[in-house]
């Protein structure tokens, strides 16, 4: 089975974590090795960074100054994913040096910023991160930035869009080829995206709201209306975005494949594990590791979920996007 997996958080991980951890070898969920025994052939690293660290007051209203520290750690990400090239992973810009590489055993990595906030309303910051190779760009993480506001138990902060910044990013983002990803976005964000974005949208590692009634999640109507620009929804492994309680399964995962894809249909699931972007503790009957990804698809396969919308879910809706929106 081959994988296409939206977004994890490793590459973070790495560079705050041990120092000579890499790849190649670490104590995180996912590595070389994990990933060719999970059949992966496009693994999308997150250059993930909290802005609210570098705030000299605790306050959530992010400072000018806290964002450019952010952007600084964004590059230096960058530098970490581009020194993990090897002969076992490529970083990639494109689908056709995706394709070169499917045949071999060489991972591609496409590289993605989570937090829009870090543009800093700066356009020539959007150049740069495509110069950089960077395809895919979330939007907000969890506060409000340039760009627009994030998801929240908030009712009020839920229903605002995008903010003119964050319209004209859009908009260029479409003209460069680039990945808009609402995961983290509000609602009403959401809403922005689907009617600005020219091309399909993302949302590289969310669930259904409905089964899980948290704000990351999508509600019918959200996974109903991506699926009808023709994009996708990561399924993220998170057990939080899973279920309201403590007691997750990988069954859990299938149950939230099968429902997307009762309410939006077969083309709409994706993978976006998030794995390294959450704690992950061992516990009986859950994952731990990207090398296990195949008991994700036995618990599909238990749900009636078939080979052919099983290869959709695991590559061919996240393959079938990137077509459609990068450049050669």
């Amino acid at each position: 089975m081959e994988l296409i997996d939206m977004h994890c958080d490793t590459i973070s991980a790495l560079l705050h974590g041990d120092r000579k951890q890499s790849l190649v070898r670490n104590s995180l969920c996912v590595d070389i090795e994990g990933m060719h025994k999970a059949g992966t052939w496009i693994q999308f690293f997150a250059c993930f960074v909290d802005a609210f660290k570098f705030q000299k007051k605790p306050s959530f209203d992010i400072s000018p100054m806290a964002w450019e520290d952010a952007w600084q750690e964004v590059l230096q990400l960058l530098e970490q994913l581009r020194k993990e090239e090897s002969q076992d992973l490529q970083l990639i810009g494109n689908c056709t040096d995706a394709e070169k590489n499917r045949e071999t055993d060489r991972v591609c990595a496409l590289a993605t910023v989570e937090e829009g906030g870090v543009l800093n309303e700066k356009m020539g910051r959007l150049e740069e991160l495509y110069e950089r190779r960077v395809r895919l760009l979330t939007l907000t993480w969890n506060y409000e930035n340039c760009l627009g506001y994030p998801n929240s138990d908030d009712t009020e902060i839920m229903k605002r869009g995008l903010k003119p910044f964050g319209m004209e990013v859009i908009e260029r983002m479409n003209e460069l080829g680039m990945l808009i990803d609402v995961s983290h976005l509000s609602d009403g964000g959401f809403w922005d995206c689907i009617q600005k974005s020219k091309v399909p949208i993302v949302a590289s590692h969310s669930n259904a709201r409905t089964l899980c009634d948290h704000p990351r999640n999508l509600s019918d109507d959200m996974l109903r209306a991506l699926a009808k620009k023709g994009g996708v929804a990561g399924l993220n492994l998170y057990p939080a975005f899973l279920k309201e309680d403590s007691q997750v399964t990988v069954a859990d995962i299938a149950r939230h494949a099968k429902y997307m894809i009762h309410v939006a249909g077969e083309d709409v699931v994706a993978i976006g594990t998030d794995f390294d972007g959450f704690e992950s503790t061992v516990r009986e009957g859950y994952l731990s590791h990207i090398r296990e990804m195949e008991r994700v698809w036995e618990a599909c396969r238990k749900e009636g979920i078939t080979e052919r919308q099983l290869d959709k879910i695991c590559w061919q809706n996240a393959w079938r996007v990137m077509q459609e929106v990068l450049r050669p």
